[in-house]
């Protein structure tokens, strides 16, 4: 994001005299729906990770400013880094070990964010980077989630993970979905998880604080690639519902995708890279090693974002294509 102001989503020829702390507290408080749906679903310890990343942020942050002779003051005081501790803990199970929360932050933090050169300056989404980084490290640590509202019970596999396991098995998604882990269309607890992360974005929304053009194209795409399939088999292919439901999309399409230093900043190239997003989300969860992967889609989408936006930026008036006399 840039260091001082932010670009208007609907009107880029326009600024909006919004400071960076005020933007990233709208975010922050546009995710407190969803952080009280998590707490109620899979209890304290969603809380104790977030309290638990932030401190560690505030940390690291303080550290690498000194390291880098930047002033301490205005940099911890506009919330970039409790955000970033914020979104990455609200990826990682709540019975989580401390060092592996501790493991996350430090790659967020100090490599995808200051060795860039700090904030406005990173190509890759930095708490995105953390969640990459303990997924491939700890893959079995990271699938432990406790039972939604079942807080005294061992961990276990996710709605995500189970369909996964179950359905290389052989197993049809009728004898799969039987299993108490699913809701009505989703995973059980994820439904209404997934719905206040998208409360969360129409708040944002309403406060012209993230564009429309890419949770749009996430959640579309997703709809759309997905329904087809069902329609053919159902038995075989999960709903739409059940791949918007089940996992992390809502919120990466929300609170990730939107970012606009990472992301796309062209309306065309947001588009873009939101159907990109989706697409990569259902090819890793279909084929890759993973049974989420909305943390690869996002960094691979973040790679391409910048020629994604040198193709689909809009010709100036009077500008002139190439070839043309």
């Amino acid at each position: 994001m840039s260091p001082r102001r932010f670009r208007d989503p609907g009107t880029p020829s326009l600024r909006l005299a919004r400071s960076v702390p005020m933007t990233m507290g709208l975010v922050l408080l546009a995710l407190l729906p969803g952080i009280a749906a998590m707490t109620l679903f899979f209890g304290p310890g969603v809380l104790g990770q977030i309290t638990l990343a932030v401190l560690f942020a505030m940390g690291l942050e303080a550290a690498m400013l000194a390291l880098r002779g930047a002033a301490l003051k205005p940099a911890l005081t506009d919330l970039s880094a409790p955000l970033t501790a914020v979104l990455f803990a609200l990826c990682l199970p709540p019975t989580a070990p401390w060092w592996m929360n501790l493991v996350g932050v430090s790659a967020a933090i100090v490599v995808a964010k200051h060795l860039y050169g700090g904030l406005g300056h990173n190509p890759f989404n930095p708490a995105m980077v953390g969640v990459a980084v303990v997924v491939l490290a700890f893959p079995l640590e990271y699938s432990r989630w406790i039972a939604p509202g079942q807080w005294d019970t061992l961990a276990q596999a996710t709605p995500l993970d189970l369909l996964r396991q179950q359905a290389t098995q052989g197993y049809a998604l009728s004898e799969i979905r039987a299993n108490p882990v699913f809701g009505a269309f989703g995973g059980r607890g994820w439904e209404w998880v997934a719905g206040c992360w998208a409360l969360g974005g129409l708040f944002l929304l309403w406060k012209r604080v993230i564009p429309w053009q890419t949770p749009v194209a996430v959640l579309g795409t997703t709809v759309l690639v997905t329904l087809p399939f069902w329609l053919w088999d159902a038995d075989t292919h999960p709903s739409p519902l059940s791949h918007v439901f089940s996992g992390a999309l809502v919120f990466a399409a929300v609170f990730i995708a939107t970012d606009p230093v990472s992301g796309c900043t062209t309306p065309r190239g947001r588009l873009i890279f939101g159907t990109g997003v989706a697409l990569l989300t259902l090819a890793i969860r279909r084929w890759g090693g993973f049974p989420d992967g909305v943390a690869f889609a996002v960094l691979l989408m973040n790679a391409a974002a910048p020629l994604i936006d040198r193709l689909a930026r809009p010709r100036w008036l009077g500008e002139r294509t190439k070839g043309a006399p």
